[in-house]
């Protein structure tokens, strides 16, 4: 598949030096993935002068859903698309081998790493960095996606505060949920948590601290069929498990909080997971097969924020050159 090789930067911007991924060219470093942990990696490997390549999906990751950020070091506010904008902005200055719409789905480890695309194509590489990252896992509901950054939310963690003095609803009542729970009742007027089953499932320190609080109530045995709404959520609808009626109620804000799934099921077999199926890496994130890393949420590292994955992505990026040039 072709790849649009200005990274969607504007025309007027000329020097851009991005080209297409070679399957005849076997590179230093290739990166797998395009979020805060592979870009800020790619930075770092070029700088270094290593032959880089990024095989990826969608450039940004969930970055790119997050509709505003307030916690990266640099910016009181920005947009999580003008963030990821500011990112490709510094990869592109390099001549660095970009394929995307193509992720990888096979990895073969050996002196000369094969990464198998979902295309079909293999490219070769002395070293790979693995940072997929993590994907929602979604409702599957009309006008859930249709809304997303419009009222609807899967990071309580950074869009919480855009809700202040709203009435929000959270699908979820395990760990995620009530966490995201926890994130609102201090800033939202009121939070209603919508729970599957007939009890909260979240660590019991967690629902000890969300008791703290009498601004939420919980709705035990439904599910959420659809979000309403046409610019902005307006409200959603609810089925009763046990009675299978169907009510509509009014919200301002949605979280889907019902976890989060590691992009590394093509790694399975081949890397250690644990048992969140997070690729296991060590301090400099090494992954148990010589050559191979991973940065970002795809990894064991705990706390998934933009600025730990960029972090992990340039010591990934420096175990990687470090590895390359000792062999």
């Amino acid at each position: 598949m072709d790849f649009d090789v200005n990274l969607d930067l504007p025309d007027n911007q000329k020097n851009n030096k991005t080209i297409d991924l070679d399957t005849n060219t076997i590179y230093d470093v290739l990166i797998l993935g395009g979020g805060p942990a592979g870009l800020t990696a790619a930075v770092y490997c070029m700088r270094k002068g290593v032959k880089t390549g990024m095989l990826i999906d969608i450039i940004g990751g969930q970055v790119i859903k997050t509709s505003s950020i307030e916690n990266y070091m640099g910016y009181k506010y920005i947009e999580g698309n003008d963030l990821i904008k500011r990112f490709k902005e510094q990869v592109k200055q390099f001549e660095i081998g970009l394929r995307k719409e193509d992720p990888a789905v096979n990895i073969k480890p050996s002196n000369i790493i094969e990464i198998e695309s979902k295309s079909g194509k293999i490219f070769k590489a002395r070293s790979v960095i693995v940072a997929t990252g993590k994907s929602p896992r979604w409702l599957d509901v009309p006008g859930e996606q249709e809304l997303l950054g419009k009222g609807v939310a899967v990071c309580a963690t950074c869009d919480a505060p855009f809700f202040q003095d709203k009435n929000v609803t959270v699908v979820g009542g395990g760990n995620s949920g009530v966490e995201a729970a926890l994130d609102l009742v201090d800033i939202a007027n009121h939070v209603t948590i919508i729970q599957d089953v007939d009890e909260l499932t979240a660590d019991q320190i967690l629902i000890d601290k969300l008791n703290q609080y009498d601004n939420y109530d919980v709705i035990y045995g439904h599910t959420v069929t659809e979000v309403l709404g046409d610019d902005f959520i307006e409200g959603i609808k609810i089925k009763d498990y046990d009675t299978k009626e169907v009510e509509r109620r009014k919200t301002e804000g949605l979280f889907v909080e019902i976890g989060w799934v590691p992009n590394s099921g093509f790694v399975e077999g081949t890397l250690d997971l644990n048992k969140w199926n997070e690729i296991k890496v060590d301090c400099a994130c090494h992954t148990n097969q010589p050559g191979i890393f991973a940065a970002g949420d795809v990894t064991s590292v705990p706390y998934k924020q933009i600025i730990i994955a960029g972090g992990e992505g340039s010591k990934a990026a420096l175990s990687a050159c470090e590895y390359v040039m000792r062999n």
